[in-house]
């Protein structure tokens, strides 16, 4: 696993680059006292994954998720707890190490960008497997207190917003999460999922009834609102 670390403190670099060098699934490429030369290598050579400081002079690790296209997958490493939810609105963000960093947290948050490379690759394969026709990713993740949870998307029935946060419901268990409906919205299948209501996304599969401008589904009645209520009709199977 090909990486990089992005961090102005020598100090820092100098115990990621140790704490790297007792995994042999490592491969340490370079370090970066800032983001832009680290963009500037990254724009003639590709890794696997990034430590990167979030607290950086001119230039912070945000601005620089921000400007590359495509980033490979990011550990953030800071000393500043505070921005943990902020940073599970990204998707390339595996985990979120709080200086000072031990073994065995570090330990952990490599499994978890193992795994995430791991799935990346099958996914590929499973593509490539397929002829060429795009598959659509039948699961997604959450970030609950500073955890990772998978949760299979057919299995989500109702999306609702509430002020900053979104409550996922499935089948299982209902989940609270800081995020909007719109970022979520772009993650879920086309076919599945419709927003029927500024405030609710609907899994038009486990729709039960139908009446006036609202919708039933387990014991949740929705409102839809009169300028999404064609668009529900047209997906709907009627006789």
């Amino acid at each position: 696993m090909n990486c990089i670390i992005i961090d102005d403190e020598a100090t820092a670099r100098a115990i990621i680059n140790q704490l790297c060098s007792s995994v042999t699934s490592i491969n340490v490429l370079g370090e970066f006292p800032n983001a832009i030369q680290a963009i500037k290598y990254l724009n003639q050579n590709s890794v696997d994954l990034i430590f990167l400081d979030i607290h950086m002079p001119d230039f912070t690790g945000f601005d620089f998720i921000d400007t590359i296209k495509n980033p490979p997958k990011i550990i953030l490493t800071t000393s500043d707890a505070k921005f943990a939810i902020q940073a599970f609105e990204y998707d390339c963000i595996v985990d979120y190490l709080v200086k000072p960093i031990s073994q065995e947290r570090f330990l952990k948050s490599i499994k978890k960008a193992e795994s995430f490379l791991a799935n990346k690759v099958e996914e590929k394969e499973e593509v490539n497997a397929d002829d060429g026709d795009s598959l659509t990713d039948n699961h997604l993740y959450i970030n609950i207190d500073r955890r990772l949870i998978k949760i299979d998307i057919p299995s989500i029935y109702l999306i609702e917003a509430k002020g900053d946060y979104i409550q996922v419901k499935t089948e299982d268990k209902n989940y609270t999460v800081h995020s909007t409906l719109k970022n979520i919205e772009e993650k879920l299948p086309a076919d599945l999922f419709l927003k029927v209501h500024r405030s609710y996304i609907i899994n038009i599969k486990k729709i039960i009834d139908i009446e006036d401008n609202s919708v039933l589904i387990k014991r949740d009645v929705i409102p839809v609102s009169r300028s999404n209520r064609p668009e529900l009709m047209k997906r709907l199977n009627l006789l």
